[in-house]
């Protein structure tokens, strides 16, 4: 293929998969991909592990690890060490709301101290300084992109990857941030659409991608690919037709076999259409797009007491949606209304769960007979 971040990446096909599962990863690279760990939400010695069963078992492929540095978040100069420190800026009133919104669906919450204790076990990975953890540790390994996924990577990101010979990717939802972005040095640039799952802005993924790619090339001939709502090799195909060099995705290896989310949540993405994903910040105090359910209702309902700023959202958030989960998978029907995750609005698109492997053959195959029809159109 004639595409010039293949060559820089050394990889057969331009689709870059986003996943927190390290079985996903590693699939994905070794039939013909590029797949990306999503670390933010681990602990430098959880990454360490993570990244170190990569590198047994990728036999070689290239991959990449994409972390979270926020430049615009609430106590971002804390010490990730002192939780009691951040627990002390979350207000009883959404303790209270968190607990009362499990026991309205048949979970035991507990007293506000216990709330608050389950909150420890979300560790505060979006700080700056436990970032930094992460990334010398991605750093200690054999990667070839490094991605910030929200905001300018950080000095130490560029400083790194220049030292290690990394590629520096981020994401971009406007084409102001693209702009940053390239003058900051960074050397590929992913424009995530609204259609996307997770942290993601307003504008369609089919607007966004030749926006970027018009503005960015008036200044420097960085690579764009395109995010949100791409699911099918299709999709991928009218991508590089809009400009960009190949696809960033994420939802689609949520319904696949080797994927890190619930049984629960994999039935609920297969049942769900397009309509059924809202952008909220109720998970993480920023708009991120994900499953619509008994838990985004809530937070963006009437009695809500308002999401708190990153990253206390989360730590609100993510002990609640696991217990709820972890319930929801031993067969309880109220827990099972709150489940949510991060997904895009292709989720419409998704009708069963799949091997990595086959999703990126499909892919593939869908590409080919997209631009088959093309030149047939042409013809």
């Amino acid at each position: 293929m004639n595409n010039r971040l293949c060559k820089q990446l050394g990889i057969p096909f331009p689709l870059f998969a986003f996943s927190h599962c390290r079985d996903v990863v590693v699939a994905v690279s070794k039939a013909g991909g590029f797949g990306v760990l999503g670390a933010a939400n681990f602990t430098p010695e959880q990454l360490e592990t993570e990244l170190a069963w990569i590198d047994a078992h990728i036999e070689g492929h290239p991959y990449g690890v994409d972390l979270l540095f926020p430049e615009n978040m609430s106590l971002a100069g804390e010490d990730p060490s002192k939780v009691g420190d951040l627990m002390r800026n979350i207000p009883d009133r959404h303790v209270r709301f968190v607990a009362g919104l499990l026991q309205q669906h048949g979970l035991d919450a507990g007293d506000d101290a216990d709330v608050r204790a389950r909150f420890v076990a979300q560790p505060p990975s979006l700080l700056r300084a436990q970032g930094l953890r992460l990334l010398d540790v991605a750093f200690r390994h054999p990667i070839k992109l490094i991605v910030n996924a929200l905001g300018l990577p950080p000095p130490e990101m560029f400083e790194g990857a220049r030292k290690h010979g990394v590629l520096v990717g981020a994401l971009a939802g406007s084409r102001e941030h693209a702009l940053r972005h390239v003058e900051a040095g960074v050397d590929v640039i992913v424009a995530q659409g609204g259609e996307a799952g997770g942290h993601c802005g307003e504008v369609s993924t089919i607007v966004l991608v030749p926006e970027v790619v018009r503005a960015v090339r008036k200044i420097k001939d960085v690579p764009v690919l395109a995010a949100g709502g791409i699911m099918t090799g299709r999709q991928m195909a009218a991508a590089v037709a809009l400009g960009a060099a190949g696809a960033w995705t994420g939802s689609v290896w949520l319904a696949t076999t080797e994927s890190e989310t619930s049984q629960t949540f994999r039935e609920k993405m297969v049942a769900a259409r397009s309509r059924d994903t809202v952008r909220s910040k109720g998970r993480t105090g920023k708009y991120s797009r994900q499953l619509r359910s008994a838990w985004t209702q809530a937070w963006e309902g009437p009695d809500s007491p308002g999401a708190l700023p990153m990253p206390l959202q989360s730590m609100v958030s993510e002990p609640a949606l696991q217990r709820a989960s972890d319930a929801a998978d031993k067969g309880h029907p109220g827990a099972r209304e709150l489940v949510t995750y991060f997904v895009g609005q292709g989720v419409g698109l998704v009708e069963s769960v799949r091997s990595a492997r086959s999703v990126v053959q499909e892919f593939r195959e869908d590409f080919a007979e997209a631009v088959g029809d093309i030149e047939a159109f042409m013809a």
